[in-house]
């Protein structure tokens, strides 16, 4: 299984980015889908995240700013960043949790990372 993401770069204050992730590889069902990041001397926190249902849950710190959606078919998860600020300056992962079989438990993987600076 592995998850790929796109869309980080540079960008102003203000400005406005949007992040994919595709999961592929032998996958049975996922669960819930979405975005964390890190900055540096940070630890790693959800910024948003979005069940298989719809569902969503998004970090106070972003909420009004960044949506996060998902569609199944593709096994591909979104993140519009809005009205970025500085300190949303991070690394962010891709994550799902998801079961490659019917049989096998629900597992978290992980995508590679993404960089998002906001900068002037």
């Amino acid at each position: 299984v592995q998850l790929q993401a796109s869309g980080g770069g540079l960008v102003q204050p203000g400005g406005s980015l949007r992040l994919s992730c595709a999961a592929s590889g032998s996958i049975f069902s996922i669960n819930e889908m979405g975005w964390y990041r890190q900055a540096p001397g940070k630890q790693r926190e959800l910024v948003a995240a979005i069940t298989s249902e719809g569902s969503t849950n998004y970090a106070n710190s972003v909420k009004g700013r960044f949506t996060v959606s998902r569609d199944n078919a593709k096994n591909t998860v979104y993140l519009q960043m809005n009205s970025l600020k500085p300190e949303d300056t991070a690394v962010y992962y891709c994550h799902a949790n998801m079961k490659t079989r019917w049989y096998s438990p629900n597992t978290d993987y992980w995508g590679l990372g993404t960089q998002v600076t906001v900068s002037s």
